[in-house]
């Protein structure tokens, strides 16, 4: 397993008029990654910069590109273009402390 940053903007299908929870499939999207958190397959995430376009950054646990691809699919926002990748990247975590998540410093100790 590897780690993958995937950075998402705003696509077709977002409404500027709407905030982040009042968008279209909000709670689907929601509780797909809720399930992603609860099955360790997504390690933290969220919006990015100032909102102009919406824009959002998550870090997942995967197996290849192919396999982030995938559940990018599943998800409800890209399904219907609420969303669009605008990069996915392979990330080598080497660093980091406490204070952020004892979780993520322990994936660091181990990565080393």
């Amino acid at each position: 397993m590897a780690y993958y940053v995937i950075r998402s903007e705003q696509g077709p299908e977002w409404n500027p008029d709407r905030p982040l929870r009042e968008q279209r499939l909000w709670t689907e999207h929601a509780a797909y990654i809720n399930s992603l958190l609860a099955a360790d397959r997504m390690l933290l995430g969220g919006p990015i910069g100032d909102g102009t376009p919406y824009r959002a950054m998550v870090v997942w646990v995967a197996a290849s590109e192919a396999d982030v691809r995938a559940r990018l699919a599943d998800d409800p926002w890209y399904r219907a273009g609420v969303l669009r990748v605008v990069s996915i990247e392979r990330w080598d975590l080497i660093a980091t402390n406490d204070r952020l998540d004892p979780a993520l410093a322990e994936i660091a100790r181990k990565e080393r």
